[in-house]
């Protein structure tokens, strides 16, 4: 099994070839052999071909770019089983000897079978099939070929939309609240946006005198797809959450419905937590930075209880308790803060983050953003913002 923070780093860096490849089938072909490059030893994937949907019918239009033995096959009918099993799930690994989109990989001399995914843009639809070698893990490659997919699908859909992105920071904009009045606490929020739009989101639920509800998130990309996301979960969260409701079935929910989305980016990391009078704080964290709570000259991190949502269709998720205190401060942002770099390319880091929140806890909640905005970006100087940057700052005064 792949090292986890080896396998986010390698997809990382594959989402990032993708945002920045220019013309489609191209970037179709640049992004499969790139795949093959950076997961076939750790993932056992190779020998990706592509084929183009044509009438009734797939046609191969890209064959393996590292030495195949195998024959290749030079086309599919669209209406075949293992081509509805691909067009129906979005991604199928054919491990059932009884069904092979393609008998040539599976009657191998060496153990291999069949993975494929399907790619569509606004004119037209692959589908990239792959070698599976054995010591495969279906978790892994299930994750990486949907976040391919995924990126893939929103990349070649999002230019067909990029007239719409002034209409969408409209939209996002109006969904930003202001931080509510809450006795007994100061509350600051920002977020500053590295494209026309973002993918950071913020809000606040104010449920009753003694209970607030609030969350922070960080969709995956940047753009229209991941200002899309965020949209549909403030909105979504907005119509379900009460405070007299489980939450976690809601978050469990909310997960299926980014895994079946198509038009929007696929994943986000989301920071929810109740807060009450007295500083109890209950929580959720999806696969996000953890929050640092700072009182009594100690930090304490709010670490993920879950992983981020879109990236299985039923995933685990629990609650943790915490508790604020008085002249506490929680701080809740997106990787921005501590991921930016200066000109010898060092990250401010999270030590340096801490280091801000406790020699200056004793200002007001205000004056705790605007210092930690002002000292990340001047860290940083003279790059602007390359991700979205999200900070809430939560201070209890009494």
């Amino acid at each position: 099994m792949i090292e986890p923070k080896t396998f986010y780093r390698k997809l990382d860096f594959l989402l990032n070839k993708i945002d920045k490849e220019q013309t489609e089938q191209n970037i179709l072909i640049s992004i499969v052999n790139a795949l093959e490059t950076t997961f076939g030893e750790d993932l056992h994937i190779h020998h990706g071909r592509i084929y183009l949907e044509d009438d009734d019918e797939y046609i191969l239009i890209h064959t393996p770019n590292n030495g195949s033995s195998v024959p290749l096959t030079e086309s599919f009918q669209t209406d075949s089983e293992p081509i509805q099993k691909i067009l129906i799930n979005g991604t199928y690994i054919f491990d059932d000897p009884d069904l092979s989109v393609d008998q040539n990989i599976s009657n191998q001399f060496e153990y291999a079978i069949p993975a494929a995914f399907t790619v569509r843009s606004p004119e037209y639809r692959w589908i990239v099939v792959l070698e599976l070698k054995s010591g495969w893990i279906r978790e892994e490659i299930e994750f990486c070929l949907n976040a391919v997919r995924t990126a893939l699908n929103y990349r070649l859909v999002s230019e067909s939309l990029i007239s719409e992105k002034n209409q969408a920071t409209r939209i996002q904009q109006s969904l930003l609240r202001t931080p509510p009045a809450f006795e007994g606490y100061q509350i600051a929020a920002k977020s500053s946006v590295a494209d026309i739009v973002g993918g950071d989101l913020y809000d606040f639920y104010q449920y009753n005198d003694n209970k607030l509800g609030l969350c922070i998130g960080d969709a995956s990309g940047h753009g229209l797809p991941a200002a899309l996301l965020t949209r549909d979960v403030i909105t979504g969260l907005r119509m379900v959450l009460s405070p007299t409701q489980d939450i976690l079935p809601i978050f469990k929910k909310l997960n299926r419905v980014i895994f079946a989305s198509v038009l929007s980016s696929h994943f986000i990391s989301l920071f929810y937590a109740d807060i009450d009078k007295t500083g109890n704080i209950g929580y959720i964290n999806a696969g996000h930075p953890s929050p640092i709570l700072f009182q009594d000259g100690v930090f304490q991190k709010l670490d993920p209880t879950g992983m981020i949502f879109g990236a299985v269709k039923d995933m685990e998720i629990e609650m943790a308790t915490s508790k604020i205190n008085k002249e506490g401060v929680l701080l809740l942002f997106t990787d921005a803060f501590f991921e930016r770099q200066n000109s010898l390319g060092e990250m401010f880091g999270l030590e340096r983050l801490q280091d801000l929140v406790g020699l200056h806890h004793e200002k007001n909640a205000d004056e705790i953003l605007q210092l930690i905005f002002e000292t990340v970006y001047d860290f940083g100087k003279p790059a602007k913002w390359e991700d979205d940057a999200t900070l809430l700052v939560i201070k209890k005064v009494e």
